[in-house]
């Protein structure tokens, strides 16, 4: 029955001593839309987006992935928090159960005195615990807020990525009028678009390292034959200044003719240009790598 009765207990010493961190930080999300479910609205309007124009908008993959990303940090800190408040119930339990004996009563205890000294020590123990659990719950609401607002920027972006796209819809589908859909012909698998802005770039840039274009089952323009990357070292080093020189000139070279040629977009050096966007170089989040970042090959798309 006691154990009962202390467990109770202790469920009601956590609560108390929870209540003030929490109400805070729950009267905050109350009125808060779900992260998750936005972003999954959202990535749905971006794929359609995407196909609509044809290939993927860098911007707004960019933006996506960087929300992406924010929402899945703000969910895991969410789920450290409702396990610190599961930890410090249990602890309220143990310490309430295991230490009948408190400050008051331990002045009048007349039993053994080494027994009554080491519950004060574990009492203290248990003290300097409580406090070590609230400061991090503290810690961990902090960090999740952080992370809730910084969810909420991207996702925020994410909508104005994707309001922007929408309001340029008819300057975009001109453009995509202009170089109407091309499936591969040619015997390495490229469309004629890719063909000839690939020679036209070899005439113009000859390359001391690799061209890579076709890349069967991937998702992008590389699958479809309306990508190629131009290696401006040996995969996964850096250039040396005299590549990354060759490189800004081809990239500027893609810019200045993109419309000419039917370039869609470039990236080079984790930023890319995207010609059906007008927004001129925009830097690209950290994709993991030299490769994964594009500093060691310009790559370009065609429509």
């Amino acid at each position: 029955m006691r154990s009962a009765h202390s467990a109770a207990l202790g469920i009601v010493l956590a609560t108390l001593l929870l209540t003030p961190v929490m109400a805070g930080a729950a009267a905050q999300r109350m009125a808060k839309p779900n992260p998750e479910a936005e972003l999954r609205k959202l990535t749905r309007e971006a794929s359609s987006l995407n196909k609509s124009y044809r290939g993927e908008v860098q911007s707004l993959e960019d933006t996506r992935v960087q929300a992406s990303k924010a929402a899945e940090t703000a969910k895991g800190l969410r789920r450290d928090l409702a396990t610190a408040k599961t930890d410090i119930v249990r602890f309220a339990q143990t310490s309430y159960m295991g230490v009948p004996l408190d400050g008051a009563n331990l002045l009048s205890f007349q039993g053994d005195a080494s027994l009554a000294l080491n519950q004060a020590a574990l009492m203290s123990y248990l003290t300097g615990q409580r406090a070590t659990r609230l400061n991090r719950i503290q810690e961990l609401i902090k960090k999740a807020e952080d992370a809730e607002k910084a969810a909420e920027g991207k996702i925020e972006d994410l909508k104005k990525d994707i309001a922007k796209l929408k309001q340029d819809r008819v300057r975009i589908e001109k453009l995509l009028a202009k170089y109407s859909y091309q499936a591969p012909t040619s015997s390495d698998g490229l469309t004629a678009r890719m063909v000839n802005v690939r020679n036209t770039i070899l005439q113009n840039f000859p390359m001391p390292y690799a061209v890579g274009c076709l890349r069967v089952g991937d998702p992008g323009e590389h699958g479809s034959g309306r990508a190629c990357d131009f290696m401006m070292s040996t995969g996964g080093r850096m250039p040396t200044p005299e590549a990354k020189a060759r490189g800004d000139r081809l990239a500027q070279w893609a810019i200045d003719h993109g419309r000419e040629l039917g370039i869609m977009y470039i990236i080079w050096q984790q930023r890319y240009y995207d010609i059906r966007t007008g927004a001129g170089w925009r830097m690209m989040s950290d994709r993991g790598g030299i490769t994964a970042n594009h500093y060691d090959h310009v790559h370009v798309s065609v429509f």
